[in-house]
């Protein structure tokens, strides 16, 4: 099974959810030989629950994970947390909402939920745990206790910081996980359909549950893959993300001043 596991449902955090939008991603990704994603969008991200709520009433979920345009689509979600780092979980549709709803209080910079009592939080609801890009400037984790980092199940190789950091990223990572004793995987970090298949895992074997995934993970049954085309997918991508926000805020602003004339 191929899965990428860092991946969002939206170009931007301050739009709602598309449906149509989520599916010309997921076409994509099955374009791209993939055969599942964990959809980990931003927790603070414009309307999150609405991304849960369109799939149910779109998609079947079974297993636990919905099925999108052939596609399976394990729920997750990105945390930040007070040390400056992002955390991903990954778990079944209701424990990944009941997350999101314990972490109401923690959606602002000054209030950010501490590494570790998400990780409590997330033992509490059987969540992956997955370091998200450690050496990132804006987010690093690296820095953090390793007795914390240890809780983690893994850390992620990460598309974008791959293509602007460079490929010697990955070592910098790798030397990091042998330090602490944990795995890597791969995930793109995506929010634009033509950055799938930048990075992905391949798992010796189908998922259909978080306890799977997460024993492929531990296990070692979960190997990275770097595509050659790297750099163009995700350059290409982020252009279109670009086209997309000017589009956006063009639109926006023609609203308000329309809005002004009317009012």
């Amino acid at each position: 099974m191929r899965i990428d596991l860092h991946t969002h449902a939206k170009w931007s955090k301050s739009i709602d959810f598309s449906y149509d939008y989520y599916r010309s991603m997921m076409k994509e990704a099955h374009h791209n030989h993939l055969d599942a994603v964990a959809l980990t969008e931003h927790f603070h991200t414009r309307r999150f629950a609405d991304i849960y709520d369109t799939l149910d009433r779109h998609c079947r979920y079974e297993g636990d994970y919905y099925v999108v345009e052939g596609v399976k689509v394990f729920p997750g979600i990105e945390v930040d947390v007070k040390e400056n780092g992002h955390i991903l979980l990954i778990g079944a549709r209701e424990n990944i909402l009941a997350v999101r709803s314990r972490l109401e209080g923690h959606t602002e910079e000054s209030h950010y939920i501490e590494l570790e009592r998400l990780l409590r939080l997330s033992d509490e609801y059987s969540c992956i745990r997955i370091g998200a890009h450690p050496f990132r400037g804006a987010n690093p984790l690296h820095h953090v206790q390793p007795e914390l980092l240890a809780q983690l199940d893994a850390f992620d190789v990460n598309g974008r910081d791959l293509h602007h950091y460079g490929l010697n990223m990955e070592g910098r990572v790798l030397d990091l996980a042998r330090q602490i004793g944990l795995p890597v995987v791969a995930g793109s970090d995506t929010h634009q359909p033509l950055q799938f298949g930048s990075v992905y895992n391949e798992l010796e074997e189908d998922c259909d549950t978080i306890e799977q995934l997460r024993d492929a993970i531990r296990q070692g049954a979960c190997a990275y893959q770097i595509s050659p085309h790297l750099h163009a997918k995700v350059a290409a991508a982020e252009a279109e993300q670009t086209r997309y926000k000017k589009e956006w805020a063009t639109r926006s602003m023609g609203s308000v001043i329309a809005g002004d004339i009317d009012g």
